[in-house]
C-alpha cells in the first residue's frame, strides 16, 4: 500500500469508530476486507487510527471538521505536511481536497482543544491537576511505551534481554527497577516470543511494577487480589515471594470471571500458585492479611493506550466510577484480619479517584491508618498510576 492508500484506509476505519464501533473491531473488519494489505500496512493503518484518536480534537480543529477525513487532514497538518500531496484521488488515495478543505483553517485552539480533551473533562483536569493539567493531558497524545516485567524466579533482566533478541525484540532496562524492561523494537512480537510463553516476562507497565514493589508481604501472608482483572498484579506480587511455605498464599477474584480465564496458565508457566475464587468463595477464605483493590477507574493514566476511553467518558460515568470505588473500599475492608493491609490502586491521574478517595475512607473508618501513598504521572517510561496502603489497627 502507498502512504496515501494507508491514509484512505485510516479514514475508512475512523468513520466506523466515530459511528460507535470499537477501534479494534473496526481495524479487524477493515483487515478482513483488505487481503492485499501486508503486516507493515496493517501496522501503519493501526498507528494512524490510534494517533488520530489520541489527538482527535486538535486534529479536527486543524482539519476543519469532525469526520475521519477531516481528522486525517488535520493529522497531516499537525505533522507539518501538506495534505494535498496525498489527497490526490489517484489509485487508492483519498479524493482531492475540496475548495473548503484546501486552505489551513483560521483557528486558534482552545485550551481543551490543545489538550485534546472534551470541554467538561478539561475542567476536571484543571480542578484536579492544577498547573500540571496541560502537561498531563498532552503527555497522552503520544504513543505509550511497551514495558515488561522480568520474572526473577526464572532469569534476571540481562538474560531476558538476550533471550528476547532471539525473537527480534530489542529491550532496555529501566533505571531503579531490576525487573523492568522497555521494548524498543519488535514489541508486537512479545506475546509470541519464547520469553513470554515461558513465563520469563509479562507485559506490565513500569508504574504498575513500581507500585507492586512498594508492598511488603509478611511471612505466611494470605493475599487477595479483589479486582484481579487479568491478574498481572497478583503474578507480580507472587513473583517477588520466595518459593515454598510459609511465605504467602495468593487468591484472585474479579466481578467479571472471564477476565481471569488465562490466569491459571500464566501462573503455572511463571512458577507461582494463584487460587481463582468465585464470589461465594471469598467469605469462606477470609480474613486475609493483604487485600489489593485495583479498582475500576477512568483509566486517565492510560489513555495513550486506549484513547477511545477519554471520548466515551462522561461526567455521570466518572461519578458512577467514584461511587463504585468507594463501595469496593468499604466492602473489601471487611475482608481484612486485624493488622492487615488494604491496598488501593488506580490507573487514573485524577485526584477525585485517588487521594480524595483515601481521605474520605480514612475519615469514615478511623481504624484504618494510611501507611503509604504515591502518585506516578504520565511519563516517557510509564503510565499515570496511584497507590495507597492502609493498615487495619484492630
Amino acid at each position: 500500500m502507498t502512504p496515501a492508500a494507508r491514509i484512505s484506509a485510516a479514514i475508512e476505519v475512523l468513520g466506523r469508530v466515530f459511528d460507535g464501533l470499537p477501534a479494534e473491531q473496526a481495524l479487524t473488519r477493515w483487515a478482513r476486507g483488505a487481503r492485499y494489505a501486508g503486516s507493515k500496512d496493517r501496522a501503519a493503518v493501526r498507528d494512524h487510527v490510534f494517533q488520530a484518536l489520541r489527538c482527535r480534537r486538535s486534529y479536527a480543529a486543524l482539519g476543519g471538521g469532525a469526520d475521519g477525513r477531516a481528522v486525517m487532514i488535520g493529522a497531516l497538518r499537525a505533522d507539518g505536511a501538506d495534505p494535498a500531496t496525498l489527497f490526490t484521488g489517484e489509485g487508492h488515495a483519498p479524493a482531492p481536497l475540496t475548495e473548503d478543505e484546501w486552505g489551513m483553517p483560521d483557528v486558534t485552539l482552545s485550551e481543551a482543544e490543545d489538550a485534546d480533551l472534551p470541554d467538561w473533562l478539561w475542567r476536571v483536569f484543571e480542578e484536579d491537576l492544577g498547573g500540571q493539567a496541560k502537561a498531563q493531558a498532552q503527555a497522552q497524545t503520544s504513543r505509550a511505551p511497551v514495558a515488561m516485567r522480568v520474572n526473577l524466579k526464572i532469569k534476571n533482566a540481562s538474560q531476558a534481554i538476550e533471550i528476547l533478541k532471539d525473537d527480534g525484540i530489542e529491550a532496555h532496562r529501566v533505571d531503579g527497577l531490576d525487573i523492568a524492561l522497555i521494548a524498543t523494537e519488535g514489541a508486537r512480537r512479545i506475546r509470541g516470543s519464547k520469553a513470554y510463553l515461558s513465563g520469563l516476562v509479562e507485559l506490565q507497565d513500569v508504574s504498575s511494577q513500581s507500585a507492586m514493589g512498594r508492598i511488603t508481604l509478611p511471612l505466611g501472608a494470605r493475599v487477595l487480589d479483589y479486582c484481579a482483572g487479568g491478574g498481572g498484579k497478583t503474578l507480580a506480587l507472587a513473583a517477588m515471594v520466595p518459593a515454598g511455605p510459609p511465605h504467602a498464599q495468593f487468591f484472585a477474584y474479579d466481578a467479571d470471571p472471564g477476565r481471569m480465564t488465562d490466569l491459571p496458565s500464566r501462573a503455572a508457566r511463571a512458577g507461582v500458585k494463584v487460587a481463582v475464587l468465585e464470589a461465594g468463595d471469598i467469605a469462606r477464605h477470609a480474613p486475609f492479611d493483604v487485600v489489593l483493590c485495583d479498582v475500576p477507574c477512568s483509566g486517565s493514566g492510560t489513555w495513550r493506550r486506549s484513547p477511545e476511553a477519554k471520548w466515551k467518558l462522561t461526567l455521570d460515568r466518572l461519578q458512577n466510577l467514584i461511587d463504585i470505588q468507594r463501595d469496593i473500599l468499604h466492602s473489601s475492608s471487611n475482608l481484612l484480619a486485624a493488622g492487615g493491609q488494604l491496598i488501593y490502586t488506580t490507573c487514573s491521574i485524577l485526584n477525585r479517584e485517588n487521594a480524595a478517595q483515601i481521605d474520605a475512607f480514612c475519615q469514615t473508618y478511623p481504624e484504618f491508618e494510611r501507611q503509604d501513598q504515591h502518585h506516578w504521572p504520565v511519563t516517557d517510561t510509564g503510565d499515570g498510576f496511584f497507590f495507597a496502603s492502609m493498615i487495619r489497627r484492630n
